[in-house]
């Protein structure tokens, strides 16, 4: 598998291409090959017309042509091309000079009637006689038919390889196509490498969600492409990761949602069940015993009426949690003082005398100035204070105001009671949850006001924590936002 992919990155891109290459240039050298000896020819063909021609014209012009013949011979085969150069010259059908041996007529050339024209001579190849004894024949006659010039070189492999381009262009071309080679090669191999990471980095992106790819690649176009594409890759691989988190997250929100309220609903009915069951029983005893006198009769129903208070506050603080729990962030604010509020708590406390002589006081500045809203943020003092006259076995609780930032307000609600155990802090928030068996019941509590109290933090954007008090009570620590004052 290794081996066939490393010929498919380097040797499929090498291959084609080393082969159009040496196409290309051998098809070049050919045609340069082929266009010299093209050349070389006329140039051979336009010579042998010029002696012809400068033949017939000292013949036309009766001047003695040979001398002029003599001369050109002897220049000519000077020149290795042109050594073995035989001309003759007819006249009336006989055989005037010749100079090498003489080139035959053709019957129709003896004659000397023959109205032989040049055009006519040539009928036969440029290159060849017909009795094939020639490589370069070209004969030409005079205007008036009378004299005939026959030039020509004899077949010979000198004169044939004269004629063509040397063999160098080949060593030359066969340079250039070997060092276009290597460099096809190196850069087959520069972009295969590329294309075998990326095509690595596929295959490991198929199958591996949490491959992460590198990003080393050459500083140049196709490692920016390919840098490009990763970096997409990743930033894909990223979202699909962190849409996989946030859908586990909302998931694990919805069936922990669905789950409290499972407990809510097994909670309330079992909550439920207790006072309903008391209730029903003081009453099917009243019923059945109609001969009861006075005083038992009233007891039974001031029982049972203590039991509808229960249910009704029960009713009552599970309507207050679930507002809270689904439509917190819907809840209307407005500006409040703290102080102000806190102070209409503590003196309808002191003149109802809910509580007896458990007191409440509070330490808050005259302008603690947060957002809220005014029911909830008084119901949970009261749920505080509820709470901590009726289990902390303590004489006062009070508020009151640590801190400060930019933002938020910093409370502190303590009572001097007796406390909790350790190991019941991390759950007094929960719903229903007691520290001892009956206890709520016995003290008349629904076991929400604390949830309540939570709640009702969150819903105004702060935070809670609860904690044993260094005087040994319980110190709930909880922060309001603050009024934004444009004037500071």
């Amino acid at each position: 598998m290794g081996l066939r992919r490393r010929i498919s990155y380097q040797w499929q891109l090498f291959i084609p291409l080393v082969v159009t290459l040496w196409v290309i240039i051998f098809g070049m050298a050919f045609w340069q090959f082929y266009n010299e000896r093209q050349y070389r020819r006329a140039q051979i063909y336009e010579q042998l017309a010029l002696i012809n021609a400068r033949i017939i014209a000292t013949y036309e012009t009766d001047i003695n042509p040979l001398p002029f013949v003599d001369f050109v011979c002897t220049y000519y085969r000077e020149n290795p091309v042109y050594d073995r150069l035989k001309v003759s010259v007819y006249k009336d059908g006989g055989l005037e000079r010749a100079w090498g041996e003489p080139i035959a007529l053709r019957d129709e050339e003896m004659r000397p009637d023959s109205d032989m024209s040049t055009k006519d001579l040539q009928k036969e190849p440029d290159d060849m006689t017909a009795s094939g004894q020639y490589f370069f024949y070209l004969p030409q006659v005079s205007k008036d038919g009378r004299v005939v010039v026959y030039t020509a070189l004899p077949f010979d492999n000198d004169v044939l390889g004269a004629t063509l381009p040397s063999f160098n262009i080949f060593w030359i071309m066969f340079v250039i196509g070997v060092t276009m080679t290597v460099l096809a090669f190196i850069s087959t191999r520069y972009f295969g490498q590329n294309i075998k990471i990326l095509r690595t980095v596929a295959e490991r992106a198929a199958t591996d969600p949490n491959f992460i790819p590198p990003m080393d690649y050459p500083h140049d176009e196709l490692g920016d492409i390919s840098r490009q594409i990763i970096f997409m890759y990743n930033q894909r691989s990223q979202a699909m990761q962190r849409q996989k988190r946030e859908h586990a997250i909302a998931l694990h929100a919805i069936e922990e949602k669905a789950r409290s309220k499972r407990q809510l609903t097994n909670n309330i009915n079992h909550e439920l069940r207790t006072p309903i069951g008391v209730i029903k029983g003081y009453l099917d005893t009243i019923l059945e015993n109609p001969d009861m006198d006075d005083a038992s009769r009233n007891h039974f129903l001031r029982k049972a009426q203590e039991h509808v208070d229960r249910l009704v506050n029960l009713i009552a603080d599970v309507s207050a949690i679930t507002r809270l729990e689904e439509g917190g962030d819907l809840i209307s604010t407005e500006e409040l003082n703290y102080h102000d509020l806190a102070y209409t708590i503590s003196s309808d406390l002191e003149e109802s005398g809910t509580f007896g002589n458990f007191t409440f006081n509070f330490d808050i500045p005259l302008d603690c100035r947060i957002v809220g809203n005014y029911n909830l943020l008084s119901g949970m003092i009261i749920n505080l204070c509820k709470n901590a006259a009726s289990y902390s076995k303590g004489t006062h609780c009070e508020l009151v105001m640590t801190g400060e930032d930019d933002k938020f307000y910093y409370f502190d609600f303590r009572d001097d009671g007796i406390g909790v155990g350790e190991e019941h802090l991390p759950h007094l928030f929960e719903r229903f949850y007691r520290i001892d068996s009956g206890r709520s019941r016995k003290a008349g509590g629904t076991g929400l006001g604390l949830p309540i109290v939570q709640n009702t933090i969150l819903a105004h954007g702060g935070t809670i924590t609860v904690e044993n008090g260094e005087l040994g009570g319980l110190s709930f620590k909880f922060s309001l936002r603050k009024v934004k004052d444009t004037h500071r």
